[in-house]
């Protein structure tokens, strides 16, 4: 497993950023019972682990799209991730919002997109890139081109890999699903006998813990 990925689930682990809860699973916003919980926005409360993150999400866009001209964030969640990437980059930031705002000039894109421009999305974690994705569709509407997205964490589910492919949009993640796992057992997060459970989870989420 890539070192990068344990480092990161390392420290997201060491924060709760991302809780494990086999025996009392959570209930996301779509409806759906899961034994995880990802909330990236406590990085933002520690310095160390927040200079980490956009270290590395700097270096992955660096590497993998230096043409870029402009750093993208997806409201909420990576919009300060976003911010601090484009920062360290010297590049312009804007976000993208999940509707267009109600009142004013109602926008989508908040910040100064120059038509034509190659921009990199930075998000905080994608399950089935639903959402993220909305946000390419935004940025290409708006005349600029979506070189690739950046990740804190990914599920790694089946369905945002097909979504991803679809749209032509390359993703990389700092961690993922299973090095997550690896790491929540090394440090004794998690027992052995949770495995299977972690694992059955993410085989069919949506249909996980209706009975529960």
């Amino acid at each position: 497993m890539d070192t990068l990925e344990k480092l990161t689930a390392d420290k997201l682990l060491s924060i709760r950023a991302i809780k494990l809860q086999p025996s009392n699973p959570f209930t996301w916003a779509s409806g759906w019972k899961a034994p995880i919980y990802c909330d990236n926005r406590k990085l933002i409360s520690y310095p160390k682990i927040r200079t980490y993150i956009k270290t590395q999400l700097s270096r992955l866009v660096m590497e993998n799209f230096p043409d870029v001209d402009a750093i993208a964030g997806v409201a909420t969640g990576a919009i300060a991730t976003g911010a601090m990437v484009a920062d360290t980059l010297g590049l312009p930031f804007v976000y993208i919002r999940s509707t267009p705002k109600d009142h004013g000039l109602e926008n989508l894109i908040e910040g100064e997109l120059k038509p034509g421009s190659k921009v990199v999305v930075v998000e905080d974690l994608v399950s089935t890139g639903s959402s993220s994705l909305k946000a390419v569709d935004a940025i290409r509407k708006d005349g600029s081109k979506v070189v690739g997205m950046v990740a804190n964490f990914t599920y790694g589910f089946p369905v945002a890999t097909s979504n991803f492919e679809k749209a032509d949009v390359k993703l990389l993640t700092l961690t993922n699903y299973e090095a997550v796992l690896a790491e929540a057992l090394r440090i004794d997060y998690i027992a052995e006998e949770d495995l299977a459970t972690l694992q059955e989870w993410r085989t069919a989420p949506a249909e996980w813990g209706k009975n529960l």
